[in-house]
């Protein structure tokens, strides 16, 4: 599968593109501003692209009036073909969010319901009681998502709900040509339902990637063969910034140990979760670490770590952002443009060693040293290891242990380096040393 050796990019367009916070119903072709990053997408080195929604949408786009339409306020749909073609004339995949757990008020079904009741034949497209009333007085109760009765739970073990949303997905590989689907939601998503998908899927495009959007708990109960290939890793996520501001790096490192080492115990040795340092969701990287110079060791960390890194737009240049009560918008600014400074190329020269290792996008994962202030772990393929050695103390130290032995490559200062028992770590450092395996 061919993300599991990307690096993604991830972008919430409504918020990127500057558009109304509320649709308006004014046609804009904001969505053509994507391509205008996509040379800078390209010298980042990311190869992959993560678009939350971008189908019409009453408000946030998490509440789809239409599957088949651009929201207005990003344009057509011929705009985003562009954008689409564009980034695949630049390398880049295109993985969209596919919000199938809820709909809008707005959607054209749900709208069929409200005008006729009993009578709509999409009365069973969502979970309805005729005996009770909404708190829009729509004359009918019905199951909103997780109590937000703007988000319309749709019922996925109708068959009818089923072969449209398929439909849908169809109607966007024919147009957009797209190369994946992030599942919103996919904690609360029937499970047939995406078996269903992933069979689809698989037969339309064969390497078409599905990863979904997961909290807590066991991934793999829908990160397996025949439902995702990927989930989001929040206990990870949670690790990487924690681990720094606690400066307790056994915290990571037994997130790390307990999903990938070896020990008979370790639950998801060989999968590739989606591991991030933020996201559309959660405050930004830059504004959580209380240590700023942390900042560069925390994206060293993640994109040495096993996984399919994802950054988020912005965060590569170290862009503040703190999630607020009912107001997300903080997190999803719009930018004119790029950005970049010293994080950046910090950040583009991981993604290039990372996309040359063979041991860094599927090696196995075992601990070496962990400290409080340090952590150097190994990652070994068949082809190579590579010694991933983190330091988040102001002071230098010396890493010693059995297995830090050799002739080695410096990977990111292009430095060969003799390892005896020991390297060498100066403070506020990441180092990547590659070694045969």
């Amino acid at each position: 599968m061919w993300a599991y050796n990307s690096v993604f990019y991830q972008i919430y367009p409504i918020g990127f593109c500057g558009a109304p916070v509320h649709n308006d119903g004014e046609c804009v072709p904001r969505i053509r501003k994507l391509m205008d990053w996509a040379e800078y997408l390209g010298g980042l080195g990311v190869d992959s692209i993560l678009l939350n929604p971008i189908f019409e949408s009453d408000n946030h786009g998490y509440d789809t009036r239409d599957f088949k339409r651009i929201d207005c306020r990003l344009g057509t749909n011929e705009d985003f073909a562009d954008v689409c073609s564009s980034l695949h004339e630049h390398g880049v995949n295109i993985v969209l969010d596919g919000v199938f757990n809820h709909v809008g008020r707005g959607f054209w079904a749900f709208r069929d319901v409200q005008e006729k009741k009993w009578d709509s034949p999409y009365k069973d497209w969502f979970q309805i009681n005729f005996d009770g009333n909404s708190g829009y007085d729509d004359g009918f109760w019905y199951e909103g998502w997780e109590g937000h009765y703007e988000l319309v739970k749709l019922n996925l073990q109708n068959p009818a709900v089923v072969d449209y949303l398929l439909e849908c997905v169809k109607f966007w590989v024919d147009e957009f040509d797209i190369d994946g689907l992030r599942l919103d939601v996919a904690y609360s998503l029937d499970r047939g339902f995406m078996q269903r998908l992933r069979s689809f899927v698989q037969e339309l495009k064969p390497d078409f990637v599905l990863i979904g959007e997961v909290l807590f708990g066991d991934y793999n109960l829908i990160v397996n063969d025949s439902i995702l290939h990927s989930c989001t890793n929040y206990e990870c996520y949670k690790g990487l910034y924690s681990s720094f501001n606690s400066m307790n790096l056994f915290e990571i490192a037994h997130s790390l140990h307990r999903q990938f080492g070896a020990d008979q115990w370790c639950i998801y040795r060989g999968k590739h979760l989606m591991t991030f340092a933020d996201n559309h969701d959660v405050t930004r990287l830059a504004s959580i670490l209380t240590n700023k110079k942390h900042i560069p060791l925390a994206y060293g960390l993640m994109l040495g770590m096993p996984g399919i890194p994802c950054l988020y737009y912005g965060s590569e240049w170290g862009q503040t952002g703190e999630k607020a009560p009912d107001n997300d918008y903080a997190l999803r600014p719009c930018f004119e443009e790029p950005m970049p400074n010293e994080l950046t190329d910090y950040i583009k020269k991981l993604i290039a060693v990372r996309q040359k290792s063979d041991a860094l996008c599927n090696g196995a994962y075992k601990n070496v040293v962990i400290q409080n202030h340090q952590l150097v772990f190994e990652r070994r393929s068949e082809k190579e290891r590579v010694l991933v050695a983190v330091n988040a103390s102001e002071q230098p130290y010396t890493a010693c242990h059995q297995d830090i032995n050799g002739e080695a490559l410096e990977l990111l200062s292009g430095e060969t380096v003799t390892l005896d028992g020991k390297a060498e770590l100066p403070p506020y450092s990441v180092q990547y040393f590659k070694l045969p395996a």
